[in-house]
């Protein structure tokens, strides 16, 4: 055995020491995902259980009537299928594109006002507005603005 200590003042037979440090540095970014790793484990053990349990403890009496479709304490009459309109899809997605726009102005505004970045960020800001009014000026052209 080498008796002493080395320059990080361990001794030179502690288990650090005798490792090499590429181990070391594996077993710590290994670790990080041993912890990810353990704590989804332990997340789908809990669901399990908990339908586990509640189909254990629940009730069985199944009857025609609780057995039947039913919409909205209504029964159901027709068809099953419904016809929907496309265009409110489309509503929907122009929304989604101004939220968006909207989330990507506030940060801007105040990056705008920092020092040094004032001119990239003005021209990011108008390349992105550019894409979003030849996004709204297809969505004019093909009617999709006007509501029938």
């Amino acid at each position: 055995m080498v008796q002493g200590t080395l320059p990080d003042g361990l001794p030179a037979t502690s288990p650090v020491a005798l490792r090499e440090p590429a181990v070391v540095v594996a077993a710590d970014y290994f670790h990080s995902y041993s912890v990810v790793g353990l704590l989804t484990v332990v997340g789908v053990l809990f669901v399990a259980v908990a339908f586990g349990a509640g189909r254990l403890l629940r009730p069985v009496v199944p009857t025609p009537e609780k057995l039947l479709t039913y919409e909205c304490g209504v029964d159901p009459v027709g068809e099953g299928w419904a016809h929907t309109q496309v265009r409110y899809y489309v509503y929907a997605f122009l929304y989604v594109i101004f939220a968006v726009d909207s989330i990507f102005l506030f940060p801007w505004a105040t990056v705008f006002a920092a020092p040094g970045y004032g001119a990239t960020t003005l021209v990011e800001m108008f390349v992105f507005l550019g894409f979003l009014t030849v996004g709204l000026l297809y969505a004019y052209k093909k009617g999709v603005l006007t509501w029938t």
